[in-house]
């Protein structure tokens, strides 16, 4: 093992593929990094650059452009609290937060470290654990999925600081918008109202750069212009990445557990990292000694997002490698850059190829180490950007959001799409609805649905199989176990207010 991955490592540092690398790796951050571009996009514009390349070099590139793309959406996310991809939706709730608090360096600085520590541990996971872990994940099926999706909806309630009740509102509304277009399973039109572009539904992209960046820029754009420009020479001078030893090894557990969030998503086909960031949030805000802090600016939630969607790179791959199963989007096309070049992934490839094997592990490797070299280097160009007047930023980010909502499908519709978007974002903002619940309710609705009616059909109709199933009936225990604990929660404050004496204090 140890001399096939010595030989992977001499491979990588070849010139061709050291500069294929880090070109990649910046293009990639400059995706992640634009509202409205992501990895996917990255990847399949670069896919034919591979065609003349030898297996080992286009395929360093194909997972450099992964790495970065995923990383730079912190960076919009922290500065603009607009995500730049949906693995950064929850780097927003408290990045944003440290930005308007001046300390929008140290968010950077925490968010490309732990960025770095996530793809490091997913690649370490990749190495020694992947054909165990592959193995576990084949064992889910429709039952298994409802019941996670399930669980993971129970947990909208955590993110809902305020009214749970608007939360839960926010929620099903985003699982209602899930529902447009063509039914699963049955093909059936839903809501479409006799609009061709509509069967296919909203897409992720258009609704998460709608809510987020749109209705961002309205909110930003009704401010006095007074604030038009943010005093940004205190944070750029800073040391090294912003924050400190005591701070890094604090947050050391969190990094793990969300590590391991990541990774476990990371390996369920179809779930990915637009799910982890959220879930490893809700979880390091319920674990937290300060939950108050979240959502106001703690770094304990920037490193709980950017930690859990970076640790899904090295997670979706294990069964691509191990299994020829694309997990997600990315996945899918990295397995067409593999058989472009007459590469079958399964558990052969280990076996026949194992020096191609581990040069993507260190190619891996060596792109989380560029992306921490290079998004080091840019911190303080990052910061810089802020001193762009707004009425020159925000009209350059409304163009490039509708180049990305464009470039989807090349519709202007989606155009359209991203704007009423925004106008429903700002609607809830004003009236003070958390949107947070609302794109949970959207990303995990067809999930929920879909394997709902494909473990119906499983079962002749049988509900109660959900229920038998061991690993989905234990999901479904704690998903009650959620709603009846936040029930509690709510409850407790009013009783106690109740059992107060009169005077409320102390005689």
């Amino acid at each position: 093992m140890w001399d096939l991955f010595t030989q992977g490592v001499a491979n990588v540092f070849a010139p061709q593929i050291l500069l294929l690398v880090t070109g990649g790796v910046a293009v990639g951050i400059v995706f992640g990094a634009v509202p409205g571009l992501t990895a996917v996009m990255a990847i399949a514009l670069c896919l034919p650059m591979t065609y003349g390349l030898d297996p080992a070099a286009g395929l360093a590139l194909l997972v450099a452009l992964y790495v970065g793309a995923t990383s730079g959406g912190l960076i919009s996310a922290i500065l603009l609290k607009i995500p730049g991809t949906p693995s950064s939706i929850a780097t927003t709730f408290d990045g944003g937060p440290m930005m308007e608090n001046g300390e929008g360096a140290k968010a950077l600085g925490v968010g490309i470290v732990f960025s770095f520590i996530g793809t490091i541990l997913s690649i370490a996971a990749l190495m020694f654990i992947a054909p165990s872990l592959a193995r576990v994940a084949l064992s889910f099926g429709p039952h298994e999925y409802f019941a996670i999706a399930i669980f993971s909806l129970t947990l909208i309630a955590t993110l809902s600081s305020g009214s749970m009740l608007k939360g839960i509102f926010s929620g099903v509304a985003g699982f209602a918008v899930s529902t447009v277009g063509i039914a699963p399973v049955d093909a059936i039109r839903r809501f479409t109202f006799g609009q061709v572009e509509l069967n296919a539904g909203f897409s992720i992209l258009t609704v998460l750069v709608g809510m987020f960046a749109i209705a961002e820029i309205i909110k930003v754009a009704e401010r006095s212009a007074t604030a038009d420009r943010i005093g940004t020479s205190l944070m750029v001078k800073i040391k090294g990445f912003g924050f400190s030893m005591a701070e890094f090894l604090g947050q050391l557990p969190n990094a793990f557990r969300s590590s391991v969030i990541g990774i476990s998503i990371g390996i369920l086909p179809g779930i990915g990292a637009g799910t982890s960031n959220i879930v490893s949030y809700i979880v390091a805000r319920s674990r937290s000694k300060t939950p108050e802090k979240f959502g106001k600016g703690t770094i304990e939630g920037v490193v709980a997002s950017e930690t859990a969607n970076n640790a899904g790179i090295g997670g979706a791959m294990i069964p691509l490698l191990t299994l020829g199963i694309p997990g997600d989007a990315v996945t899918a096309i990295l397995l067409g850059g593999l058989m472009i070049h007459g590469i079958q992934p399964g558990p052969m490839l280990f076996l026949t190829q194992g020096e191609f094997v581990y040069t993507i592990f260190a190619a891996l490797i060596l792109s989380a180490v560029m992306m921490l070299i290079l998004e080091f280097w840019g911190l303080r160009v990052f910061i810089r950007l802020l001193a762009i007047p707004k009425h020159i930023l925000l009209p350059i980010i409304v163009v490039l959001c509708a180049v990305g909502a464009f470039g989807l499908a090349s519709r202007i519709f989606d155009i359209w799409t991203i704007l009423g978007f925004g106008v429903l974002g700002y609607a809830f903002v004003k009236a003070g609805i958390p949107t947070a619940p609302f794109i949970i309710g959207f990303i995990l609705g067809p999930m929920a649905e879909t394997n709902f009616r494909r473990g119906l059909q499983l079962a002749d109709g049988d509900a109660t199989s959900f229920l038998t199933n061991p690993i989905s009936g234990a999901f479904l225990a704690l998903a009650a176990a959620s709603v009846g604990w936040q029930i509690y929660r709510g409850l407790r404050p009013a009783r106690t207010v109740e059992t107060q004496p009169e005077g409320g204090g102390q005689p």
